[in-house]
This record gives structure tokens, C-alpha cells and sequence, in this order.
């Protein structure tokens, strides 16, 4: 790494937002282009530069800096060229130089401890004073904030956005509490975190410590799935965590839930600790779902039977008894769940619902969890669909929270909600939905509960069913026209515990054994890029053939899969700019996926000059352009949705040439590839290769080991997810029946 000192002479770019930089810099023999981050105000101070000199296709060559340290002007003559540059508001080069004649060498010294000395200069009265010391001041600041963190390895992406958030107080603020960092700034966690405050000398044992540890044990496994933790299971893990005991975590809990950060309670006869916000978001969500239970529903035009029949007249639909009970249940009940797997018809009884509604002059809205499920069922369904956030008009509100414009003050105004894949939606989701909903609205919750639980905490659609609050339909007969595909077959062969049929003749379901997991790499390789499209010959290869695993590591993982898959679909060019970010390279032209909900991120739809925000966990885009000289990147989601990512922000985003299976909740691909190998027995799940394999439209093609298949399918562990929304339904499920019984 090559060090370069001298002054910031000009600057020809500076993105406010993340601190990059295209700047001119002059040493005491070279003038060059250097880009990297640097503060608001680096105009006529002297850096210190570490980096390297690259060559830029289009901008020819430019030192490209990593890290950047401010350095004091230290002779007379450059402490006036720094003043005279403009950098400190109310000093021009006259003043600079009637500075630095009475002060000399001292002169920044005075500026920074003795300011009121300068009112010794002609022309420096008490307001002028005032805004000199304040701009000299902001100039080091941020100088000093990013040394201080250089120290401790924090990037200077992120010293900037604390600076943002704290200005001239942020080492201070910091100092005082170095968990800040871990609670207010993306990318850095606890460990990191509780590195620097060991280092800084805060005491082992120190309250702050031990409440972030606390925070840290339940986030990771709010990650996981989990709204709360048994009080003894927290207790433990964050003592081997922080290395202290249980009791002391015990004691600092007690705190914790004064001051509103944790809530315990007592569930199924155990102890347990949620953050705050699960808490009140499964209290919350229980009180919705029984008030909507109880209310009085608004009654049809005609009687249910009657228009069950009148609905298969008009429309042509033939209900089966199973899919006529669904129906009714949805119609007698405030809130009811349809579930079945594939071929069992959930997508008539909607269209079926949907006929009825009309008929009696109801208004029914439809949504999903995700967009691609959306887009799906407004093709299958005829009816506009939209993802749920957008049905409640999501509105920006602070960083990493969900606001809504429709909430309990201002209520979706429609008789029915109908949600399909409704496994996916988690409680902080199932929350904001139905406290938007009307009491007297029907909500029908439609999905497939064998299939993985949703990536948010909380196993909504499962609880909701176990309650016993609400009316279950259970889908169990296969029709005819589905029982022609394979993959419906096999699928509910796998969920019943029995090993698939493959590779029959005309099968859409094909087993293709591999010994080794570098053999399975190169068959999943060829697989999507040629041999499929041979044999579908109407299937874009990128765009229709999905590649997905259990697992991000290992020779079968997304991280390997990824690499060998980008090199096949999308090598380098001299044509298309692409960008290294932890380890991983984004080039134009790239399938990505985003990783998790940012309600923030904007974007713009082809044609509307007005832009909205929100891009949401599991959607897969493509890599538009790539602008290094303004570090942000283009992303088209939909076919008319442009995202911008500033360079920060890409830890939002993988390649998705290859997902995991869990991201692939709420999809459907024409073609399915999924490697078989030796995988942790808490992910080879009878349930995860039922997902994956309810993935294929047309085709799916496992590629392994037999060995592998059938531990998957004997394997019927499920992750287990602590969630006491059961628990408070089941509560609730004989007030409300009683209730029903004094009304009668």
C-alpha cells in the first residue's frame, strides 16, 4: 500500500451521504486525481493517503485511497496556505496571511485553544471570531473522529455516518458508550463493538456491557425465528458470551425491564424474556386476530350453499366438497386459514371467494407477502394483487421500522382481505396488518404450513391454525390435472415421509447422482447454462432456471455456486464496470437479491418522475450499471423498478445466481436445480427439501447423492422457534367461544 501526503488543492465530487470523494491533491512534487472517502471539508487541508494508483477506464489515472488521515499543516507556510484555501469561513488570504504573521508556527494552536487571541487581528471582531472558531472546529472534528476509529478498524464509511448522527460529540459519545455502535451503526455488531469498549477499558462487568449482550443474544435469535427465550436459556448463553455469570445476567435483567428494553413473562409455565418490541407485537397481534374473531360479520346477498352454487354456474368452477367447506369456513369466519400443499386446489377456492364477494356487492383486496407472489397470484387470479406493504401504504418511517399509512387510525376500508403464501408472514408484519384491518372485515389467510416458517421471527401462520381460534381448512385431495405432474406427486410423497418417483418417462422430476460435491458443481453448472435449455427450449436460462441450495458455504453453497455461475452467465468485459465488496464482485449485468427489508432504500418506476421506497427481502433484480466515480449501483427489480444502492449499502445485496432455499419462500421458477450432499442435519429437513422441490412450475432437477435424498426425507426435525403467539391465541380461543354461546 503506497502513502501519499500533500493538500486537498480542489474537489471535483463529494457524495454528502457516504463521504466519497474525487479530489486533486498536490505533494511537494506530484499533482494527481485521488477518490476515496474524505469529510465535507477537506478543501485546502493536508491528508495523509493510503491506497494505490489504478487505472480508470474512462478517467485514466487515479490514486484509489482506503484510508485517509488528516494531517496538522506544521510550517508556517502551510498553515497559511491551508487558511488561505477558503477551508475556514471568514479568513481569505489576506487575513491568512496577517494570521500567520503574528503567530506563526503557533498559529493553529492558538486558533484551536486560544481563539480569543485572534482578536488581535484587524478586521476579526466578535461575530467574525464566533464564525471563524466554529468552521475551524468542524474542519478537525471529523478529522479527529476518524483517526479515533482508524484505531479500532472501523472503516471511515461508518466514522462519517457517526459523525452525521453526533458531530464534534461523537468520540465522546462513543467513549461513554461503545455499545452505541453496535445498536445505531450497520455493519458493525456486538463483537465488534464489545472489542473496542475492552480496549477503551470499560469493565467486563459493566452494565452497558451486559445489556448489549442481552440485546445482541436476543436479536440473534429474533434472527433465527424466535419472539422470545426462555429466561433460563438467555441467562446462560449470555454469560458464556460475556464470560460472566448467570446471575449477574440475572440481576441486569431486572434493570432492563424498568427501563422498557426487555418484558418477562410467564408462558406455558416457563419464564421467558422478549425484547420489548416482540412483546408488545405478539400482545398486540392477539388482541387484532380475537377482536376480529368476535365481530359480527356482514352478510351476503344470499345463503352460503346458495352462493357456492351460484358461483360455480358463472364462473365454471367444480368445488369438491373439501374446497366447499374451505369456502364456507371463509365465509362464516372473521379470520380463517385454507392450507394444502400443491394440486390441492387453493387457488380455485379463491377464485371462488373472490365471485362470491362480488356477487354481493363486497370490495376484497388481495395481497402476498412478497412481490413475486403477488405478481403471481394477479396472473392465476385475473385480479389486481399487491404485496401487503404496499396494500398498507407503507411510509417512510425511521431507520429500520416499518410505518404504515394504513394503521388503526386509518383503516383499510374493504369487507375481505384475502393473503396468499401466507407462511411467510412474519409477526411484525401479521401485526401491522391486522391493526389495519376493521372489525367485521373477513381476513383469509391461504398457504401451505408444511413449507419453511417465514425469515422474520414469529411462526404466525402455524399458530394461528394450532390456536384453535380460528377456522382451519386442511386440503388433502390431489386433483386430476396436478396428479399428471411429478413434482406435485413427489412433493407430497416427501411432506408424508415416503422417497420421491424419478426420472420416469415424460417426468418433470429428475435425480441425477453425483459422488462428489466438485462433481455436483460442474453438473448444476452445465445443467443451467445448457443442457436444460435444450430440453426446454422456451426457457431463458438466467431468468427461468433457478439454482438453490441449503446452504451458503462449501463447494455446493450459494458463496462457490455464485462465483462458478457468474463466471458462466455473466464473465468480465472490458464493457461492463463492476465493484469488489467484501470479497464478492458486482458486475453490471448480475442476477442479486436483496437480504432483508430496507424500508429506506428509494427507487423509481420506468416512466413516473415520482419516486417511493422500500425494497424488500427475497426480491431479485439485475444489475443495471455500476457508477464508481459516485460509489452507487442501479438495480432493476420487476422490469420497471430502478433502485439506487450507495456503495455502503451493499451488504444489502447478493448474486442470486444461486439462493438459499429459504429465500426462495414465496417463488415459483419454471425450473428448479438443488445439490444433495452431507449437509448439518439441522438443514437437510424433510421440510426444506418439500419447499425447494414446491419451487419447480415445470421441471426440477436434484443433483447428488441417493444417500443424501433419503435423509432428507427421513430427517422431520424442524428448527425450533420459541413464539408465544399460540399461546396467548389459545387463551383467548374459550372467552371468544363463550361469548359465542351467551350471544346465542
Amino acid at each position: 500500500m503506497e502513502e501519499k501526503q500533500g493538500i486537498i488543492t480542489d474537489i471535483i465530487y463529494h457524495n454528502e451521504e457516504n463521504g466519497y470523494t474525487i479530489a486533486v491533491m498536490e505533494t511537494s512534487d506530484e499533482q494527481f486525481t485521488a477518490v476515496g472517502m474524505l469529510p465535507e471539508n477537506a478543501l485546502g487541508n493536508t491528508f495523509l493517503l493510503r491506497g494505490a494508483f489504478k487505472n480508470h477506464p474512462k478517467y485514466g489515472e487515479q490514486f484509489s485511497f482506503t484510508e485517509a488521515e488528516a494531517v496538522l499543516p506544521s510550517s508556517a507556510d502551510e498553515i497559511e496556505g491551508f487558511l488561505a484555501s477558503g477551508a475556514v469561513k471568514g479568513i481569505g488570504k489576506k487575513m491568512a496571511h496577517a494570521i500567520v504573521q503574528t503567530f506563526g508556527d503557533d498559529t493553529l494552536n492558538v486558533m484551536k485553544a486560544h481563539p480569543s487571541r485572534l482578536l488581535r487581528i484587524s478586521g476579526i471582531g466578535k461575530k467574525s471570531l464566533a464564525k471563524i472558531t466554529e468552521s475551524f472546529h468542524e474542519q478537525w472534528s471529523f478529522a479527529e473522529v476518524s483517526m479515533f476509529f482508524q484505531k479500532y478498524g472501523i472503516p471511515q464509511a461508518s466514522a462519517f455516518r457517526l459523525f452525521k448522527a453526533y458531530g464534534a460529540d461523537t468520540i465522546a459519545r462513543i467513549t461513554e458508550n461503545p455499545y452505541r455502535l453496535a445498536d445505531e451503526v450497520r455493519g458493525i455488531g456486538f463483537r465488534k463493538a464489545d472489542q473496542i469498549a475492552l480496549k477503551l477499558n470499560l469493565p467486563p462487568d459493566s452494565d452497558m456491557r451486559m445489556e448489549s449482550g442481552v440485546k445482541y443474544t436476543l436479536g440473534y435469535y429474533a434472527g433465527d425465528g424466535s419472539t422470545y427465550l426462555p429466561k433460563e436459556k438467555l441467562c446462560e448463553e449470555t454469560a458464556q458470551l460475556l464470560d460472566l455469570s448467570r446471575s449477574q445476567i440475572d440481576d441486569v435483567l431486572v434493570q432492563m425491564s424498568v427501563d422498557g428494553t426487555v418484558m418477562q413473562d410467564h408462558i406455558n409455565g416457563q419464564d421467558v424474556v422478549y425484547l420489548y418490541a416482540y412483546y408488545e407485537a405478539e400482545k398486540k397481534t392477539a388482541g387484532n386476530i380475537a377482536r376480529l374473531v368476535s365481530a359480527d360479520l356482514k352478510d351476503l346477498q344470499t345463503d352460503i350453499r346458495s352462493s357456492i352454487d351460484m358461483t360455480e354456474a358463472h364462473t365454471g368452477i367444480h368445488l369438491s366438497e373439501e374446497q366447499k367447506k374451505a369456502v364456507e369456513a371463509s365465509l362464516t369466519s372473521g379470520v380463517s386459514v385454507i392450507t394444502g400443499g400443491p394440486g390441492t386446489g387453493k387457488t380455485t377456492i379463491i377464485h371462488a371467494l373472490l365471485d362470491i364477494f362480488d356477487g354481493s356487492g363486497f370490495k376484497t383486496l388481495l395481497a402476498a407477502p412478497t412481490g413475486r407472489a403477488a405478481k403471481r397470484i394477479t396472473e392465476t387470479s385475473g385480479r389486481q394483487a399487491s404485496t401487503i406493504h404496499r396494500m398498507l401504504e407503507y411510509a417512510r418511517g425511521e431507520e429500520e421500522s416499518m410505518a404504515f399509512g394504513k394503521n388503526e387510525d386509518e383503516p383499510l376500508q374493504c369487507d375481505a382481505v384475502i393473503v396468499d403464501e401466507a407462511s411467510m408472514i412474519d409477526l411484525m408484519l401479521m401485526r401491522a396488518l391486522t391493526d389495519a384491518i376493521l372489525p367485521g372485515t373477513r381476513l383469509i389467510l391461504v398457504g401451505d404450513s408444511d413449507q419453511l416458517p417465514s425469515v422474520g421471527a414469529g411462526d404466525v401462520l402455524r399458530d394461528v391454525m394450532d390456536s384453535g381460534i380460528a377456522g382451519v381448512s386442511r386440503l388433502t385431495a390431489i386433483f386430476r390435472q396436478a396428479e399428471e405432474s411429478q413434482i406435485v406427486v413427489n412433493a407430497h410423497r416427501i411432506n408424508q415421509g415416503e422417497y420421491p418417483d424419478v426420472n420416469g418417462k415424460g417426468s418433470d422430476f429428475f435425480f441425477m447422482r453425483r459422488n462428489n460435491e466438485m462433481q455436483m458443481q460442474d453438473l448444476i453448472v452445465q445443467l443451467a447454462s445448457r443442457r436444460l435449455i435444450t430440453y426446454y427450449k422456451d426457457l431463458d436460462p438466467l431468468k427461468d432456471i433457478q439454482v438453490m441450495t441449503p446452504v451458503h458455504k462449501g463447494n455446493v453453497g450459494t458463496q462457490a455456486l455464485n462465483q462458478v455461475l457468474q463466471q458462466t452467465f455473466n464473465p468480465p468485459s472490458p464493457k461492463k464496470q463492476e465493484h469488489r465488496n467484501r470479497g464478492r464482485i458486482f458486475r453490471t449485468g448480475d442476477k442479486v437479491m436483496q437480504i432483508k427489508n430496507d424500508y429506506q432504500l428509494p427507487w423509481k418506476r420506468i416512466g413516473d418522475a415520482e419516486s417511493s421506497a422500500g425494497v424488500f427481502n427475497g426480491d431479485v433484480g439485475y444489475i443495471t450499471a455500476i457508477h464508481p466515480e459516485e460509489e452507487r449501483m442501479t438495480v432493476l427489480y420487476d422490469e420497471e423498478k430502478y433502485a439506487e444502492y450507495d456503495f455502503s449499502q451493499l451488504d444489502e445485496l447478493e448474486l442470486a445466481y444461486a439462493i438459499t432455499v429459504h429465500k426462495s419462500q414465496g417463488s415459483e421458477f419454471p425450473v428448479i436445480i438443488m445439490p444433495l450432499s452431507w449437509f448439518p442435519p439441522m438443514l437437510a429437513t424433510r421440510n426444506l427439501l418439500y419447499t425447494a422441490v414446491t419451487r419447480g412450475k415445470r421441471g426440477v432437477v436434484l443433483v447428488g447423492s441417493g444417500k443424501a435424498l433419503k435423509a432428507m426425507v427421513d430427517n422431520d426435525r424442524n428448527k425450533l422457534r420459541y413464539s408465544g403467539l399460540k399461546w396467548r391465541l389459545s387463551q383467548l380461543a374459550p372467552l371468544l367461544e363463550q361469548d359465542r354461546n351467551e350471544q346465542k
